[in-house]
This record gives structure tokens, C-alpha cells and sequence, in this order.
């Protein structure tokens, strides 16, 4: 099942026609319920049914021939927490079973693309609205739609409260959109940060940097590997490692790269280490996805 996409804005789209929902902190998942079961799938398209046993055992009450869109996510103390998410998507089959009582999940649906074998992809969002709430609030958690209005100033008040319980932001819809897989029908508008981040390495060669590793001044101080640098950033960047003190050293900016510093969806990624570090400015929604933007280097502390 190829899942619709949101194009990420930087302000609150206002139209008449719009729907908001907020953006719950969890894994997509499609949830399918065929005649002789369910069927788990992530985004990637990878079946996870068996890391969810909880959230499939829900899933049986729903009719035949039903397809959900939506968001699995777990609470804990009041906010969802996406590192438990991480927890249960990952587990064993045996394992799993004991987190879905200790860290039972909750799908955050948001909407419904079968129904009793008849394709809804093609009806406008705000009928597939209406069928995901009347599917869904009879059989109450921990399959539950997502909250929707379509006031604007609700929306924005949403945005501005709603991070405390772990949502990453809003996505819009038109109401009388159909479902648009594998396109970038709907919009994003997420959570941003722009603060000072410290530049402890670097991707690449000295004189062509690739994109830096930062430590944020939130979360555990976990290095991260920024996005890809702009041209003028790169010359930047390069500038700056000449100068930097001990640059030409075994531990400067031109030593080992043996050191090596986890990327979002890279993996593994060697890097060569600053010391002392240089600072940037960077901007970023959260620690995982996407990776933190680099605006500029701070040469004026």
C-alpha cells in the first residue's frame, strides 16, 4: 500500500476548505484487515504485524476489507514517546508480547482508504473523514482518529500547545481532496528550532566538507550529522577549519576519520573531529527526522 506524502511549509496555510490534524510523534503505519487476519505495514512497506500484537488484536474488531492510515505511537507520562516506538517496532516476536503490556501502543488514525472491500481513495477527505469517525469511535482505544477541526484559529492554538504532549506539529488537508499516494498532496507545518549548536566534526575532506557533526543544546548531547551544506557554507566551513587551531594535527580537523557518528538514515558515517569545537546556527524540528539545518557559522561570540 503506497502511502500519501505532506510537503513541509513554514507558516500555517489559511484557505477556506482546509482540514488540520496534529502531528503525532510515532511510526506511520497501515493498518490492513483482511478476511483471515490483519497486516501491520510500515511506510517502507516492511510488515511489522508481529512487533504490534496489541495494536493487531484491536485491529480484528474492524470489518473485513478495511485499510487505515495513520500513526502508531506510545504514551508515557502524559507525551508520546518516539524512542518507546523505536522500542516496539524493533523487537523480537517473543519480545514483543512483554512491551505491549508494559508499553502498550496507540494508532493515531488520521485516515480510511478501504472499508468493507469498497476503495474510498478516490472519495474527497472530508467524506473519508466522516466514515474514519463513525468507524472508529464505537470501538474506542487504542484505535482512535486523530482530532481534526477546520478553524484556523484552533489550528494555530493546537500548534502552539500541543508540543507539550509530544505533537511534532500539523498536517492540512483540502476537504475535498482525494488520497494522494506516493504524492505530496498534503502539507506539514512541524515545530522548529533555530539555536546554537556545537560543531565537534565534519563529514568530508578539509577542503570540501560535506556536512557537520553537531551536539545540540537539547536532548542527550548525541552527535548528530546535519543536512547536506550549501555551496557558500562548504567554502565557509573550509575557511574556517584552516584557521582552527591544531588543524593540521592528529586530533584537528585533518586527523583520523576513524571516529565514527550515527546519520539519519546513513548509518555508520565516519567524520573528522574539531577540537575545540567552532559553533553554528542551525535549525531543527527534532533529533531524529529531518536532520538539523545549517544556517551559518557563529564567528561573532
Amino acid at each position: 500500500m503506497t502511502v500519501a506524502l505532506a510537503e513541509a511549509v513554514t507558516t500555517l496555510p489559511r484557505a477556506p476548505g482546509l482540514a488540520y490534524e496534529p502531528k503525532f510523534d510515532g511510526h506511520r503505519l497501515v493498518v490492513v484487515r483482511t478476511v483471515e487476519d490483519v497486516v501491520l505495514q510500515a511506510r517502507s512497506g516492511r510488515i511489522v504485524t508481529a512487533a504490534f500484537p496489541d495494536l493487531a488484536a484491536a485491529a480484528r474488531q474492524l470489518p473485513a476489507g478495511t485499510v487505515l492510515d495513520g500513526e502508531v505511537v506510545v504514551w508515557h507520562e502524559g507525551r508520546t514517546d518516539f524512542a518507546l516506538v523505536q522500542r516496539r517496532a524493533a523487537a523480537t516476536a517473543a519480545r514483543a508480547a512483554v512491551l505491549a503490556r508494559s508499553m502498550p501502543a496507540s494508532y493515531a488514525a488520521f485516515d480510511v482508504l478501504e472499508l468493507a472491500g469498497l476503495d474510498l481513495r478516490a472519495r474527497p477527505y472530508e467524506r473519508r473523514r466522516a466514515l474514519l469517525v463513525d468507524l472508529l469511535l464505537p470501538l474506542g482505544p487504542p484505535l482512535q482518529p486523530v482530532p481534526m477541526t477546520t478553524d484556523p484559529e484552533l489550528a494555530a492554538t493546537w500548534y502552539e500547545t500541543l508540543p507539550a504532549s509530544g505533537v511534532e506539529g500539523l498536517v492540512v488537508k483540502r476537504l475535498d481532496q482525494p488520497y494522494p499516494a506516493g504524492r505530496r498532496g498534503w502539507r506539514k507545518l512541524r515545530h522548529t528550532n533555530v539555536r546554537d549548536a556545537a560543531v565537534v566534526g565534519y563529514t568530508g575532506s578539509p577542503r570540501r566538507p560535506v556536512a557537520l557533526v553537531l551536539v545540540l543544546p537539547v536532548g542527550d548531547e548525541t552527535p548528530l550529522v546535519s543536512s547536506p551544506l550549501t555551496p557558500a557554507l562548504r567554502a565557509e566551513v573550509a575557511a574556517a577549519v584552516a584557521r582552527a587551531p591544531g588543524a593540521s594535527g592528529p586530533s584537528g580537523a585533518s586527523g583520523a576519520t576513524g571516529v565514527t557518528v550515527t546519520a539519519i538514515g546513513l548509518g555508520e558515517v565516519p567524520f573528522r573531529p574539531l577540537d575545540p569545537p567552532l559553533t553554528a546556527e542551525v535549525r531543527h524540528a527534532s533529533a531524529r527526522h529531518p536532520p538539523p539545518e545549517v544556517l551559518r557559522l557563529r564567528t561573532d561570540l
